[in-house]
């Protein structure tokens, strides 16, 4: 299997001389094109630092990601823009969608500044909407539709370039159960039926249960990880509250 994201001792500092704060420890860890991984922790364990170091939003202080063999630290700054535009995708929690333009538009807009040709731009937006059953609102703009639709369109978003990786950061956080349970079978359609290559970042159980192996972290480093296996998803749920349990968060952790 072809290894599509690896991290070699990456470390991540802010503040400087007394007054040091080591977001990220020495963390190592790669990802199998087709995987989906979900990155557990409380809040200050770094995970979100982590997912910025390698979205190439934050840059490390140590240590090297290559994504698809290119080593992301080495990218300098006037590339790295058209680096994370033609080989990232990305789902945020707050959707980023633009309000003026339709969910179409919105879709669209990944193609256009990859400078697709006009001509093979819609076809490819009604093929993914298809995918993502949003067909019948894409004359529709991002207000007059539910969370979870938009949601659905920031997928289809992500998506629609092949991206080598997509990033999702607590996709599930701004919606209700309802919602987030339809987007997180959307995500794990974009996988299994796609074969995209998932990194997503929660500290919510259950979304993490719809991951095929978890990273858990503590402190700014990979406390342990466990796969899924040939569990159910309700097994694999409960061996994740066990994990918390073992580290101290328990089902407070747990929305």
């Amino acid at each position: 299997m072809k290894e599509i994201l690896k991290l070699d001792h990456i470390q991540k500092y802010y503040g400087n001389g007394g007054n040091v704060t080591k977001a990220i420890q020495d963390i190592s860890f790669s990802v199998q094109e087709g995987e989906f991984v979900g990155i557990m922790g409380a809040s200050g364990s770094g995970k979100t630092t982590l997912l910025n170091c390698i979205s190439t939003i934050d840059t490390v202080s140590a240590g090297h990601i290559y994504l698809d063999g290119t080593d992301v630290t080495e990218i300098n700054e006037k590339q790295i823009a058209r680096f994370r535009r033609e080989n990232l995708g990305f789902v945020f929690q707050d959707f980023n969608l633009l309000d003026t333009l339709t969910i179409s538009e919105n879709i669209a807009l990944a193609l256009t500044i990859n400078k697709v040709p006009a001509g093979e731009v819609d076809g490819r937006v009604r093929e993914m909407a298809g995918k993502l059953n949003i067909s019948d609102i894409l004359d529709k703009y991002p207000y007059q539709v539910s969370g979870g639709q938009k949601q659905r369109c920031a997928c289809a978003r992500a998506i629609i370039n092949q991206p080598k990786l997509i990033l999702a950061d607590e996709p599930t956080g701004a919606l209700d159960s309802h919602s987030s349970q339809m987007l997180l079978s959307t995500i794990q359609s974009i996988n299994e039926d796609l074969g995209a290559t998932i990194l997503m970042v929660t500290h919510d159980a259950f979304s993490a249960s719809y991951a095929n192996r978890i990273l858990f972290m503590r402190d700014g480093a990979i406390f342990t990880e466990i796969r899924k296996g040939g569990d159910s998803r309700r097994t694999f749920f409960e061996k994740i509250l066990d994990v918390l349990t073992m580290m101290g968060g328990g089902m407070s952790d747990v929305r």
